[in-house]
């Protein structure tokens, strides 16, 4: 994968130039699939998608961590690849329940309960989206199944033990505990990888975005990266940081209760450039560590 050129999927004009890299305008989509769409609106996107995206391509870049449900396609279309495993980076675990099809916080039980698929690996949660109070909130089936796993730091998880769950989470004190269990993980059981990266999962010191954010560093993702040498099959990267105001009344009320606020111009320029810097590093790790 190191000689493919990255896609940009531009939904919100968030990624920005990268030497290249080939790019499809998307903006007119914007509006009725960022945050969440039904499942019939996901279905005209994908097949508008399949119609243009190349044959062969490298790392995809689709914008907002608002966007991040579209991982789901990316992966199908590796299945001739199969199977392979997903790391995800998150500081969310995107398995939460939604009832009006899909949205950037429910693809994971999507993804995890495919054939060929042998498990996701939601590394770098800090969200209270997985303590007791949301635990009903859950897509509880890919845990149970053994599918799906959770890596993550300063949330308690004690209601994972009375429900039999204790095997799908992995708590850590701090991001360098985390890591280092989870390359013992790697090294344990190496397998061909999907690799999505929502740089929510990073602290903010290392990558402003739109949402609530969680502790790992750049280091910690490319000791993973690395770690992941030779097996890296697909990847993307969303969390970019842009700034949007729905027309839809439900979109704007859901994305005001998961705390997103706009964003100052001045700030905003700024973390554009901090990702920017990030991306091209990132992009660079993982071409060197594609199969």
């Amino acid at each position: 994968m190191n000689k493919r050129d990255p896609l940009i999927l531009d939904f919100d004009n968030s990624v920005g130039p990268i030497p290249g890299a080939t790019e499809l305008a998307l903006s007119d989509w914007q509006e009725a699939i960022r945050f969440g769409c039904t499942l019939s609106t996901f279905k005209r996107l994908r097949e508008h998608l399949d119609t243009r995206m190349p044959a062969d391509y490298g790392t995809v870049l689709m914008g907002s961590g608002d966007y991040h449900h579209l991982t789901w396609p990316l992966v199908q279309r590796q299945r001739s690849r199969g199977p392979f495993q997903l790391v995800v980076f998150d500081n969310h675990p995107d398995n939460m329940r939604f009832p009006w099809g899909i949205h950037c916080g429910s693809w994971v039980r999507r993804v995890a309960m495919l054939p060929y698929v042998t498990h996701v690996h939601v590394v770098g949660i800090t969200s209270g989206d997985i303590g007791a109070k949301h635990a009903w909130e859950n897509y509880l089936r890919p845990l149970q199944a053994g599918k799906l796993s959770y890596w993550c730091m300063d949330v308690d998880v004690g209601w994972a033990r009375r429900w039999g769950l204790t095997h799908a989470f992995h708590r850590f004190d701090d991001p360098d505990a985390l890591t280092g269990a989870f390359l013992e993980q790697l090294r344990q059981a190496p397998q061909a990888t999907y690799l999505s990266i929502d740089k929510d999962a990073f602290s903010v010191d290392t990558a402003r975005t739109n949402w609530d954010q969680g502790r790992l560093e750049e280091r910690h993702a490319m000791a993973i990266i690395e770690a992941l040498r030779g097996r890296i099959i697909a990847s993307d990267i969303n969390g970019e940081v842009s700034a949007y105001q729905y027309t839809t009344w439900w979109k704007r009320l859901l994305s005001g209760m998961d705390g997103q606020s706009p964003i100052p111009q001045s700030e905003l320029d700024a973390w554009q450039a901090q990702q920017r810097a990030l991306n091209s590093r990132l992009l660079a790790a993982i071409a060197e560590s594609g199969a």
